[in-house]
């Protein structure tokens, strides 16, 4: 993929968060929000983007990113993974807040 430009050129590009292949639709995530200073992107399916921002602020995005923790260990967070694995890449269902 040619994230530069956010162009897919290749089919073998997994998801920032859960690691499955991408779809159609892609989006793309700051690691460290923008908010706070960040500039570097990366592609993410819409449903793990959306319950990424359903369960932290862009505080704790930030703080947690500066400090290096695994957001996959987040309890939420490890039970959506656990869930979303087996479903297709393009797979949609309604994110609620956890906030």
């Amino acid at each position: 993929m040619d994230y530069a430009r956010g162009i897919k050129t290749r089919g073998d590009e997994t998801c920032w968060l859960c690691a499955r292949p991408l779809g159609r639709r892609v989006e793309w995530h700051h690691p460290r929000p923008k908010s706070r200073g960040g500039r570097e992107t990366v592609p993410i399916h819409p449903i793990c983007h959306r319950t990424l921002h359903a369960t932290f602020t862009n505080v704790e995005l930030a703080r947690m990113e500066e400090e290096g923790k695994d957001l996959t260990r987040h309890p939420r967070l490890a039970r959506f993974l656990a869930w979303i694995a087996r479903k297709p890449p393009d797979f949609h269902a309604p994110t609620h807040s956890a906030r």
